[in-house]
């Protein structure tokens, strides 16, 4: 499983900060297991054991395989070449197929290929019935469902009819089924849905047999009888199947209404993404056409924003549903008629009133099955019952598709042949007929004349019968003169109607009782509905009436209502009233309708068939004469007509008006030209559908309906056919067609000349009149025309017919006003249609293999030349940017069709018109930009750019075509060499669309603030490039070395760009910024003062910077052409570059390596990457694809946006993932080699220069960037080997001119070393052993930069693995001891003794790794450790940083400032031994006023280190530089930690040095942050709190009985550190053995379990002598430099801790630190206590003296705040304490003590009283002058208690003791500082001591 750990995940960001990253490895448990963590270690911090011991023998390891060949003698050249062909081996071909694709936002050059048209079908559900009974079964039943949409009060499906009866049923009725189709024995339906709803029912009718008697008697038996009853039962059902039997014999052909039952699809259709508003459907049906009908390949949904089955959970979480339905609603007689189903429904939805009111009880049972259609249905039927593929022959029930009636319209054009007549009869009114008309039904027949059998089959028939009737009849209401109707009569329409079709209902009485003779209908009447009307169909709702009578002959010429008198006359019902209701609906492909539509096609019509004049149209008649004008007037209107016919007849429409334009016509001998009207009215149509807010367009803003026109539909408008012979009848066969082939029109005499426009007959061309051409065609066929009064045709089409594509440029040219504005606002159609036709022209005339400029005429050339101008005049407007598209993609077409010189003429017209016409820079590079993308985009685009071409034979572009050039191949003249890398004059020439392109990318780079411009730029170059390399043409490289050759100018411009760039290196840096990012700064910028604080790559002001994705996406162009130009020509540019050009390739490939930088994706690995991967010390699949053994994997290897690119993290698969991370890490990884191929042609061909010195430094910068990124093993690899050859040809430079870079490389070399990874660890050892070998004689430099990598490294990074690094440093060992040629030399001695050193810090830093969780603890060994390297300043400075690191982590600032202190007084007693500057500061003594702890630093003295020895203090931190930078990161870190006064002290050490640099600059930023610091002073703050913790009990070890004072965030309460500690330790020995002690009273041991840990843990405060106080004056001054604390214990003699006044004495104990806080860490050790006991009058004295304090304190602040003074002067003098200070005089002053030695204490508490009752007056006076009128009551209420207290306690404050005047002994002056305590017992003995 080793192949997935192939990817080192490092996170270096710099050698200043690093930011810490979790490895996901320690969640699989692939680390070694952390050690228990044992305490009993902790005596280390004791100081009694050497830290650094070290404990390990390095020999006792097992070394890694070593490296073959590493101490092999070979020349440099020879190493260079092995490393450049072990690179190229294994390499990815194609960079962009690793790439994210191009983001479609830019990506305008897609013309989205529209939908094909096909049949509308919306959301489809397959309806299955499966079973329909009742309890007791005497009957057959019939069964039909449909749906009705509620809200809409719509039925918007037709009926769909079932029968489930048993056999034994269906031969009740076999005398009146005389056959039965197949089609009609279906039992499952597709519904089609196109608006979903919640308010959508599917409702089941049931019909039964007539019989005799109401529906609700027909009922009964099913709602009494049970047929679990017995007996009875059984004979009551046999009885009623034999009744029901004879009722099916002799009226089975009749039905009557039974039962229904609703049910809702709310829980179908997922109403929670149902909204009813149109605006959510978007009018769906013409967002696109909607649903593939018949292929696999095309799937079947609305549209884009259209709700479809599976948006709204119809397909996604519905799965298929069984729906039972156990009780039905009884049909009602008198309320049959679909309003009042629609009452029920609603009623139904609303409530259960219904359901009480009308229902069976459950004995009833219907199943239906309800799912999603599938896509592919076998064995289904259209509505017209044709078969749909696949249809298996064997199958017996066919699926029944059932038409849709949509709630609104459906905007899709028929595809489709449909024509289908619905006849709905609705009531009838016989009330007032005779009595005979009860149980009445109508018989409905669809008649082609009058006779009886004329009656056509073309009725759909229902369940179980024929599929087509000649007959239906309408269900019976029992006993009902006035019956309501709800039967659906579906007609299939013949093709061809005539007037004599016509609709005949014949009413009937049916008799129920059988009678001896009597018939069983009864005639009641006829009515019929002519279904032409003046040529026209009829639909609409009718209300007919009834003849009683016979019909007269040829009635069915007039419509009931109108006709005419006969004789005899008709008798009809109600006196001719109209009394029957009924609606006729159709659906139709051939009836438009539409009034407009219907005369412009029966106008058309007549000119192309033969028709005899006056036509009728309508209702006018039409002659032949108005004709023409007629026919104007129609196509004017045509936009008038309705938009859904309109859509619905689109193509037809479009293609009858392109007929129109092109074709000239003869009429009544006239010529009639139309093209101009008929394109106008294409123009009306075209703006009429965009503007539809209903319809859909695409992304350039296209109609969806008009660009699948074009592209599906259009066909060049048909040859004229041969018109009719003279004296021609009707009914002559149709002419056909002209052949397609070109011999036909070759021999055309009429074609050859010039052919004729029909718009402008004035343009030059030879032709003569209409007729005589006329004649002469006709004569051609030895026939004339007939002229006279008798000939049928009077019309022909003139055979000079103008070539389309000639007609609509003239067309397009001509227009003029609102016509011309649409047709260039809308102008893709136009264009489109252009290109089309222009394309089936030259096919139709064999004109492919003709030169291209000969294909076409020179006028039409002209008319796109005008047409491109009137484009650039339209530039101005709103619609500019998508006109440009059209252009674009106009011009694009054009190339592949005519003479590329011509149109590349248009190009070079177009952008220079555009630049003049605008003004607006960014609008105009981003249209130029668009314009340039999409003809870029071309299929020959290469081609198109001579790409191929020597630059000595190519002509000047613009030019025209050239069949072929010969290849020249890749001789490029050194001379020439350096401006191919530059976008020169000649090259635009040349190269004349990426010349275009790349001065647009100049422009848009060097425009100001237009990010979007920029991004829009660069990607359309990415784009370009990622075609080519994904291009199967372009797979071998010399081609590809051709292509990158046409884009080296490229290189020029990214890198003039360079300062623009986005900083990558800086972006993921989370304190500070990375030494690396500023070294590129510094180095664009050219500065050579580094400084630490100097963070940002440029100032955003002074350059116009890209953002990260679009500098991404230039650097992998980038790489594109320099992985695939021709090596040796990018050797010999870069062998000619001067050293400031080769830098700046430098500080590019630099900004590269960060760019593509693995990102290591955060995923569970545990499920993603069961092998372990993602994370730092892993290694990656990504090796995987280099290794041999799997070759087949690159194949797949690429970027599908479809499938990944598009969607959130979260919501891809494993498999998606795995991909993903497959392709970053392989990106990263073929980046980085194209970026070592470059360092390695730099190093090759700076050894010829004499700047390789500066350049080394750039490559190692560049290298040492590479190693700190995330790689893989294959690059890791061959970066080691690049690095060793460096070292080999250049190691003697190295550590003399690099060291900084030295010292970067040796951390990332040793990290590498403690890679998990074999192969990676075998590689780095190698490197670190030939840098030390080569360094032999600079090798205590050497020494110092590796140990303190080390040092480094192990302090800030938290998952090396110190057991790789042993072994790593074993195998370095192993090199040295085999290292046959250094033996003799001191080397591998010095080796061996530097390994060891650096074993040993390793055995040091691994017991960092038990206390990870213990701060605390942590930072004492990290500070032990500084320690031990007092006398390395190079380690102390590093593992004092490494300390600032984790307090600046802890957010514990003033700490880490302290750490930078201390760094910056070691590099200043460095400074100052080695200078003597009196601007530098004098060793740490100068830090005093910062830290007293500093002056630890002045151990770096000339008897412990010399600093000219080689090697030490050779850091960049032991600069004047590296001092500045070091105090101005501490200023800025105290600063943070609000200690603004040290901000103050630190300055005045930088200040100086800065005036000596004549710094100006950083000078101002100095004082300005001075300013604010000062500022900042003001505001209050709040300080560290301070907590002794004491530690009791073996288990803590050498920690046992030891004593810390912590320091704490500010308002840290006692339960939080208490908490903080308890719960650490208690997961140290378990909770259960750790116990806090909550006093803070002396410990006694003896009394402690010996098995338990305690703490015991006490607030302490600062504790100050008087005559400090004097000095420390403003509260930071009482919160720093701090060594002592104190804190109290209160006790009683007896025992207890709190007594009466006169019993309570107070412990005071007081705590001195061995350094002064703030100090680098954040606990310290006592080193000394002292306890003072106070007795009562003492305490008492010292409480007075706090309160007095307080008053004055009160009384002085400023500004007064009177609720502060109110609240202190209420606890000294209010009436509720008024016990308090009264009492404690009264217990202390009331009597002189008896004893003489309490005098003094006696006289202290009386002056302390006095001074107390002073400040009392003082503070009610100041509180007088600041209360408000409100509070004067208060006043006196405060005024009186203080005189009240006064006075109680005067008699006392004024007894003096007259003993204390006179002196008892005499004291020595030097004794008297003694008295400062207030204890006269501790001063008692130390005058008996001094006596």
């Amino acid at each position: 499983a080793h192949w997935a750990l192939g990817f080192q995940h490092m996170n270096f960001s710099g050698t200043q900060t690093f930011k810490p990253t979790i490895s996901l490895l320690h969640k699989m448990g692939l680390f070694l297991q952390a050690r228990p963590r044992h305490l009993n270690v902790l005596c280390d911090v004791s100081g009694k054991v050497p830290l650094t011991a070290c404990g390990f023998d390095l020999r006792s390891l097992q070394p890694d395989q070593r490296l073959e060949n590493l101490l092999r003698q070979v020349s440099a050249e020879d190493f260079e070449k092995q490393n450049e062909e072990a690179r190229r081996t294994n390499r990815h071909a194609e960079l962009f197929a690793l790439y994210p694709s191009v983001d479609e936002e830019d990506a305008v050059e897609i013309r989205p290929v529209p939908e094909c048209p096909k049949e509308h079908l919306g959301n489809r559900i397959l309806v299955k019935v499966l079973t329909l009974k009742f309890e007791i079964e005497i009957e057959p039943l019939f069964a039909s469902i449909a749906l009705y949409d509620v809200k809409e009060r719509k039925k918007i499906s037709e009926n769909f009819h079932c029968d489930l009866n048993s056999d034994q049923f269906k031969g009740f009725l076999r005398a009146h089924t005389p056959s039965v189709a197949p089609s009609s024995q279906a039992k499952s339906a597709v519904f089609s849905v196109t608006y979903p709803s919640s308010d959508i029912y599917l409702v089941v009718k049931i019909e039964k047999v007539l019989q005799q008697g109401e529906i609700g008697d027909c009922a009964e038996p099913y709602m009494v009888i049970k047929e679990g009853d017995g007996g009875k039962s059984k004979e009551k059902i046999e009885k009623l199947k034999l009744q029901a039997e004879s009722f099916c014999q002799r009226l089975g052909k009749y039905r009557m209404p039974f039962a229904w039952a609703p049910i809702s699809l709310t829980s179908f259709f997922n109403v929670s993404t149902l909204e009813r508003e149109v605006t959510d459907v978007e009018s769906m049906v013409g967002r696109s056409s909607v649903g593939e009908r018949r292929t696999l390949s095309q799937s079947r949904r609305l549209s884009e924003r259209a709700l479809s089955l599976e948006e709204n959970g119809v397909g996604s979480n519905y799965k298929t549903t069984t729906m039972t339905v156990n009780s039905f609603f009884k049909q009602e007689g008198d309320r049959l008629s679909d309003e009042d189903l629609f009452k029920f429904l609603a009623d139904y939805k609303r409530s259960s009133s219904l359901q009480r009111r009308s229902r069976f009880p459950s004995l009833g049972l219907l199943r239906l099955e309800i799912s999603p259609a599938p896509e592919i249905i076998n064995c289904s039927l259209t509505p017209e019952m044709l078969p749909v593929k696949p249809f298996p022959e064997n199958r017996t029930r066919p699926h029944k598709e059932i038409l849709e009636f949509p709630i609104r319209e459906v905007y899709v054009p028929h595809t489709v042949y449909r024509n289908l007549l619905y006849v709905y009869p609705q009531r009838l009114n016989f009330a007032n007929k005779l009595a005979s008309a009860r149980n009445i039904t109508i018989k409905i027949q669809f008649m082609c004349g009058e006779d009886a059998s004329n009656a056509m089959p073309v009725i759909f028939g229902k369940s179980n019968g024929p599929e087509f009737l000649q007959e239906v009849y309408t269900a019976i209401t029992y006993h009902n003169k006035s019956p309501d109707f709800y039967e659906e009569v579906k007609i299939k329409l013949p093709a061809k109607l005539t007037v004599n079709h016509h609709l005949l209902f014949t009413f009937y009485h049916i008799s129920c009782q059988q009678k001896q003779g009597a018939s069983v209908e009864s005639l009641l009447g006829y009515s019929w509905l002519p279904i032409l009307l003046n040529e026209r169909l009829q639909t609409g709702s009718y209300c007919l009436p009834v003849a009683l009578e016979k019909l007269p002959p040829n009635y069915s010429m007039h419509s009931a209502e109108k006709v005419p008198l006969q004789n005899p006359p008709i008798k009809w019902a109600e006196g001719h009233k109209g009394v029957f209701n009924i609606e006729v609906q159709a659906v139709s492909s051939v009836h438009t309708q539409d009034n407009h539509l219907e005369k412009f096609f029966t106008l058309c019509h007549s000119l192309e068939s033969q028709v005899t004049f006056p036509i009728r149209v309508l209702d006018q008649k039409i002659s032949e004469t108005s004709l023409e004008h007629e026919l104007k007037l129609s196509l004017i209107c045509l936009n008038s007509s309705r938009l859904e016919p309109l859509v619905l007849f689109l193509h037809l429409v479009l293609d009858k008006l392109f007929q129109l334009s092109v074709q000239p016509m003869v009429i009544a001998g006239q010529t009639a030209n139309f093209s101009q009207f008929a394109f106008e009215s294409v123009v009306a149509i075209a703006n009429s559908l965009h503007n539809s807010k209903d319809l859909a367009k695409d992304q350039h803003g296209r109609n969806c309906l008009l660009a699948s026109y074009v592209h599906y539909v259009f066909r060049l408008p048909e040859p004229p056919r041969d018109p009719p012979k003279s004296g021609s009848v009707a009914g002559a066969p149709p002419p056909t067609p002209l052949p397609r082939n070109s011999k036909y029109y070759k021999n055309s005499k009429l074609l050859q000349a010039r052919v004729m426009s029909s718009s402008n007959p004035d343009l030059a061309g030879t032709h003569c009149a209409a007729d005589e051409e006329v004649k002469n065609i006709m004569s051609s066929k030895r026939r004339g025309v007939c002229v006279g009064s008798t000939c049928h045709l009077r019309l022909v089409f003139v055979l000079v017919v103008q070539h389309f594509h000639e007609e609509l440029a003239l067309q397009m040219v001509v227009s003029t006003g609102m016509v011309r504005e649409t047709v260039f606002k809308y102008a893709w159609f136009f264009f489109e249609l252009l290109v089309k036709s222009m394309a089936q022209y030259v096919h139709n005339m064999d004109k492919r293999d003709n030169f291209r400029r000969t294909r076409f005429s020179d006028r039409f050339k002209d008319d796109i030349t005008t047409i491109v101008n009137v484009v650039t005049s339209e530039t101005e407007n709103e619609q500019a940017e998508k006109i440009n598209i059209s252009l674009a993609f106009f011009l694009y077409d054009l190339l592949s069709l005519m003479d590329r010189g011509f149109v590349f003429n248009l190009i070079k017209h177009y952008c220079n018109q555009l630049s003049a016409k605008l003004t607006n820079l960014p609008t105009l590079i981003s249209m130029r930009l668009e314009f340039l993308r999409i003809l870029c985009s071309h299929e020959h685009y290469l081609n198109l750019n001579l790409f191929f071409m020597n630059s000595d034979t190519a002509p000047a572009s613009p030019c025209p075509s050239i069949s072929s050039q010969q290849n020249s191949g890749s001789v490029f003249q050194d001379q020439k060499i350096a401006s191919m890398f530059d976008l020169t004059p000649e090259y635009r020439q040349q190269h004349f669309l990426t010349g275009l392109l790349f001065t647009e990318l100049v422009a848009a780079l060097d425009a100001e603030g237009l990010h979007p411009l920029q991004r829009k730029a660069v990607s359309a170059i990415h784009s370009l490039l990622s075609s080519h390399d994904l291009d199967p043409r372009c797979v071998k490289p010399e081609v590809k070395v051709k292509i990158a050759a046409l884009y080296l100018p490229l290189v020029g411009i990214i890198l003039d760009a360079l300062p623009q760039l986005y900083d990558f290196t800086g972006n993921d840096a989370s304190e500070g910024t990375s030494a690396i990012n500023q070294n590129v700064a510094l180095a664009i910028a050219g500065n050579n003062f580094t400084s630490k604080t100097s963070g940002t790559m440029l100032s955003s002001l002074q350059y116009n910077m890209l953002n990260a994705d679009t500098t991404r996406n230039l650097m992998i162009c980038f790489l594109w052409i320099m992985k695939n130009a021709d090596q040796s020509l990018i050797k010999k540019w870069i062998a000619d570059l001067p050293s400031m050009q080769l830098n700046r390739i430098l500080d590019l490939l630099f900004i590269c390596v960060s760019c593509f930088e693995y990102k290591v994706i955060q995923v569970d690995v545990s499920t993603t990457f069961p092998l372990g991967l993602g994370g730092r010390e892993t290694s990656s699949v990504f090796s995987l694809l280099w290794n041999d053994r799997f070759p087949g994997l690159n194949e797949n290897l690429r970027w599908r946006k479809e499938q990944t690119h598009w969607r959130q993290a979260n919501e891809k698969t494993k498999a998606e993932l795995d991909q993903e991370a497959l392709i970053s890490g392989n990106l990263a990884t073929e980046a980085n080699l194209i970026i070592l191929d470059m360092q390695e042609n730099i190093i090759q061909a700076s050894s010829a220069l004499d700047c390789k010195d500066s350049l080394l430094g750039g490559v190692l910068r560049v290298l040492v960037n590479s190693l700190s990124c995330d790689q893989s093993t294959t690059y890791l690899t061959h970066c080691f080997a690049t690095l060793r050859a460096l070292i080999a040809k250049f190691g003697d430079l190295l550590f003399e001119e690099e060291v900084e870079q030295c010292a970067d490389l040796c951390q990332r070399v040793l990290h590498h070393c403690s890679s998990s990874m074999d192969v990676t660890r075998s590689q780095a050892c190698a490197t670190l052993y030939l840098l030390m070998r080569f360094s032999f004689g600079n090798f205590a430099r050497v020494k110092m930069q590796v140990t303190m990598s080390l040092a480094s490294l192990v302090g800030k990074a938290p998952d090396f693995n110190e057991e790789y690094l042993r072994r790593s440093l074993r195998t370095i060992l192993a090199y040295a001891e085999e290292d046959t040629a250094m033996q003799a030399t001191p080397f591998p001695t010095q080796v061996e003794e530097l390994l060891c050193n650096l074993n040993s810090i390793l055995y040091d830093t691994v017991k960092m790794r038990e206390f990870q969780e213990d701060p605390e603890m942590l930072m004492d060994l990290m500070y032990r450790i500084a320690k031990s390297y007092q006398t390395s300043p190079d380690l102390r400075l590093t593992w004092l940083q490494n300390m600032a690191e984790k307090h600046t982590k802890k957010k514990c600032y003033t700490e880490a400032a302290m750490c930078l202190v201390h760094a910056a007084a070691l590099v200043a007693e460095y400074l100052s031994m080695l200078e003597d500057h009196s601007y530098l500061p004098v060793g740490s003594v100068s830090f005093q006023n910062i830290s007293s702890n500093v002056l630890e630093e002045s151990a770096v003295s000339d008897d412990t280190l010399s600093p000219d020895e080689d090697g030490v203090c050779s850091g960049r931190y032991f600069t004047e530089s590296g001092l500045v930078g070091l105090l101005e990161h501490a200023a800025e870190l105290f600063s943070t930690g609000g200690l603004y006064e040290t901000v103050n002290e630190v300055y005045k050490l930088v200040i100086p040095i800065l005036e000596a640099h004549r710094d100006f600059r950083k000078l101002t930023s100095t004082h300005d942050k001075l300013q604010k610091a000062f500022d900042s002073i003001i505001s209050k703050r709040m300080f560290g709190t301070y907590f002794r913790v004491g530690f009791y009990g073996s288990k803590f070890g050498d920690l046992d009985e030891q004593e810390f004072i912590y320091k704490e965030p500010a308002i840290t309460k006692l339960p939080e550190i208490s908490h903080r500690l308890e719960g650490f330790y208690g997961q140290c020995f378990g909770e259960e053995f750790v116990e806090v002690i909550k006093d803070s009273a002396p410990v006694d041991k003896t009394k402690l379990d010996p098995n338990k840990a305690y703490i015991q843990i006490t607030f302490v405060e600062p504790y100050f002598d008087e005559y400090e106080m004097k000095d420390r004056v403003t509260y930071f001054e009482k919160n720093f430099n701090l060594r002592r604390f104190m804190y109290t214990t209160p006790f009683t003699l007896e025992g207890r801790p709190r007594g009466e006044l006169h019993e309570q004495y107070r412990r005071n104990t007081v705590l001195t630190t061995m350094h002064a806080f703030p100090y680098i860490k954040t606990r310290i050790s006592v080193i000394q206590k002292e306890e003072f006991v106070l007795t009562p009058i003492e305490v008492a004295i010292e409480d007075m003296k706090k309160k007095t304090l307080q008053l004055a304190v009160a009384i002085h602040q400023e500004p007064p705040d009177a609720k502060m003074l109110q609240m202190v002067l209420q606890g000294s003098v209010g009436a509720t304490v008024n016990q308090g200070p009264l009492e404690v005089a009264q217990v202390f002053l009331a009597e002189i003590p008896a004893d003489p030695k309490l005098y003094r204490h006696h006289n202290k508490l009386r002056l302390c009283f006095k001074e107390f009752i002073m400040r009392c007056g003082e503070a009610v006076e100041k509180n007088k002058r600041l209360i408000t009128a409100d509070q004067r009551e208060y006043q006196q209420e405060l005024k009186k208690n203080y005189h009240k207290l006064k006075e109680n306690l005067r008699p006392m404050i004024e007894r003096k003791i007259p003993e204390l005047y006179k002196p008892i002994f005499r004291v020595e002056s030097h004794k008297r500082d003694s008295f400062h305590r207030s204890s006269f017992r501790k001063c008692e003995t130390q005058l008996s001591q001094g006596s």
